[in-house]
Formats: structure tokens, sequence, C-alpha cells
């Protein structure tokens, strides 16, 4: 981000682009929440204490790590809502509307919530017996899904081997989600108080989704609709609410806030502005391309039933190149692993990868020219 001197601007919570403890990138204000950050080449963390973690030894808090300076991720879990990650970023955000309530700004909150590990202040507000699991939860893989995702579902299972014990887990999540809609709501309180909010275009959305027992799984790494889907809310002043029925592709985020602020995209964009559906034009709905890129070993590395060490190092080592049709066709392309194929309007659930079958050979097809048409337009030389 280039800084613009029209804006003051801020980036509060999560960064995981690399160190944490400085302000990047062109933002003039800045607040911390992790103690490391573990770097992609090197696997180490480099050391360091976050703002969140001044907090807490201001308020008398020992750190419980083996360094005598951080705090671990399970320790903020266990406090109660007023001393947790989304508060404490919460009255940062609001102190920074106060002080630029007259100016033009651009502020980032990224909330570590809801992350692992699933605990919180809010653990039991929903009734464990009106948490609904996943209708794929006993879904078994065949041999014909990639490798990686057989081992997932195996080290899931492993750990949580029963419905009650991931009801348990998808309580917890919830309660984390709670805790950051009160945050959230809190600072739109904010603009309201402030008399900002018709000045103001707010958008709420996440890096990521969760599996949360969907195919018997937790966490995310996965082009399942649950891991790889995302909320994605914005508000403009002036504009009616309206849901956006086509599916629209995060990589368009950043062009369309640059266009909403009247903005051009810049060069390294590879999306492109939607700012046209939340004023409520119609446009004819086009592919949405996802991407997963190898990262650190996986937690099944170690040990599995399914394959030896060196096939399940290589597995780990895949790439996927995904596409999602306007029509509800989504193709899965790997280097290093098997493909999928779905038709998620009759298979919403993603049980039955027809990328195998033989019946669909002239979708797959022209899905996979699509794959390889946007590779070439936005110059991705990964082979799938």
């Amino acid at each position: 981000m280039i800084a613009d001197p029209a804006y003051r601007t801020g980036y509060f919570g999560k960064w995981h682009l690399g160190d944490e403890f400085l302000p990047q990138h062109g933002f003039e204000e800045w607040v911390s929440i992790e103690d490391s950050f573990k770097t992609a080449q090197h696997h180490r963390k480099t050391p360091g204490q976050s703002d969140y973690t001044k907090f807490l030894l201001a308020k008398g808090f020992k750190p419980d790590m083996q360094n005598g300076k951080s705090f671990s991720l399970k320790f903020p879990t266990t406090l109660p809502f007023e001393l947790s990650k989304p508060k404490f970023l919460e009255t940062k955000a609001c102190e920074f509307l106060e002080r630029h309530r007259n100016e033009p700004f651009v502020l980032f909150v990224a909330f570590f919530e809801p992350h692992p590990p699933y605990n919180g202040p809010f653990n039991n507000e929903h009734p464990l017996d009106a948490v609904s699991l996943d209708a794929s939860i006993d879904n078994l893989f065949s041999d014909e899904m990639p490798l990686r995702y057989r081992l997932r579902q195996e080290y899931y299972r492993n750990q949580h081997p029963t419905a009650a014990q991931y009801r348990e887990v998808k309580q917890k999540y919830l309660g984390l989600i709670h805790e950051i809609d009160r945050s959230i709501g809190t600072i739109l309180a904010k603009l309201d108080d402030l008399d900002l909010r018709d000045r103001t275009i707010t958008a709420v959305t996440s890096d990521h989704g969760d599996m949360m027992s969907a195919h018997g799984m937790l966490g995310k790494q996965l082009m399942f609709e649950q891991s790889a889907t995302v909320p994605y809310f914005v508000r403009v002043p002036g504009e009616s609410p309206r849901r956006c029925a086509q599916p629209v592709s995060h990589i368009d985020f950043v062009p369309t806030i640059l266009d909403l602020l009247g903005k051009p995209a810049h060069d390294q964009c590879a999306g492109k502005s939607r700012a046209g559906l939340i004023r409520g034009e119609t446009s004819s709905a086009d592919f949405v391309f996802v991407e997963w890129a190898p990262t650190k070993p996986d937690l099944a590395l170690e040990k599995s039933s399914l394959a030896g060490k060196q096939e399940i190092e290589n597995c780990l080592r895949e790439s996927t190149r995904a596409i999602v049709s306007p029509d509800g066709w989504k193709l899965c392309l790997r280097d290093k692993d098997k493909n999928e194929l779905y038709n998620l309007r009759d298979d919403p659930n993603e049980a039955r990868n027809l990328y195998y079958a033989g019946s669909h050979r002239d979708v797959a097809s022209e899905l996979a020219a699509q794959i390889h048409r946007w590779q070439a337009q936005v110059g991705d030389s990964t082979r799938v």
C-alpha cells in the first residue's frame, strides 16, 4: 500500500505477511497483536512483543511462554471479553475514529478470531443442543480424492472421532464469531455516534472459512466451499441493502474498494471492480478463480496409514488452481495430486468427485481451458 496524503491510514490486528512489530506499507498508525511470525522461508520465529502483549503486561499478567516475554495463543482465550484481542482492537479502532473524525481515513481492523485454539469468553453463548453439524460429516473419502485431503480427514477423525466432539468444538467456534460480532457492532456504533455513517464505506470480510465438521474435518487449506467461501458485506452511503446472488472472487476486493473511493486500481490488481454490483447494476456472472500454494509442513506429515513418507511429502507440496463457473460447476486442478470436479447445484455438499467418472469430460476440458487462460493472463506459471 502506497501512502496517500489525502487519507490518514491505520492497520490494527493480525498482519501475517511478515514482521508485525513495525508499521508497514504506508500505514501511519499500527497496532499489533501477535508476538511472533514464522517466516515462510525458514520457519523461524522473529521475536518481539506486540502491542497486545504490552497491554497484558500493563494489566499485571505474566507471560506463559518459556522465553518469559510472550504469551501463547491459548492464554488470551482464557481471559474475559474485556481483556480479549477483539476488545483490545475495538478500543484502538474507536480511538482512531475519534482522532480522525474530521479527516478522510482508511482503517483496517484484522481480528485473529475465529481461529484455533477454539476457545473464548462466549463458549456457552449458543446452547449445545442447538448447534448443528454439516450434512457431510460422515463422508469418507475414496482413493479418487486428493491424498492431502485424505490425510487431513484421517487426522481430524482421529482427533474428533464422534459427532459430540465436533459439536463441542463448533459451539466454541460460534462463541468466537459472537465475540468479534460484538466488537464489530461497537465500531459501527462509533461511526454512528461520530456522524460518520453517511461518509464512510464499511466492509466486513475474511481471508478463509472453516470446515467445522464438513467431511469430518476442521480448519482451512481446502477447496471445499466451507473453507474457500468467505463473508463479504459492504455498506456504502446512499445505497440500499441488497444481496448479490452471483459468486464474486475475493481478488476483486481491492479494485472494488478503490473504485468506491474514486481511485484507480494499481497495475498489480489481477481482479476487477465490482462496485457496479454494490450500486445495484446488473452484469453477467463471471468465473471465480481460487488457488492454493504449498505451505509449512502439514499436520498429517508424521504418521499415516494411507501412504508412505515420500508420497506424503510429495502431495503436501501440491498446488491447486480451481474455478467455479456461473452455472455451478467447480473444477480443481493439481500439479502433484488428484483433481476434482463437482456440480454444486446438484451436489452442494461436494460429496461426489465427478472428475474420474468420465461422464463430464467436456465440462472438465472447458473449465481447464478457462483456468489456463486465467493463468496466462495473470502470469501464473504453475503447471496444473
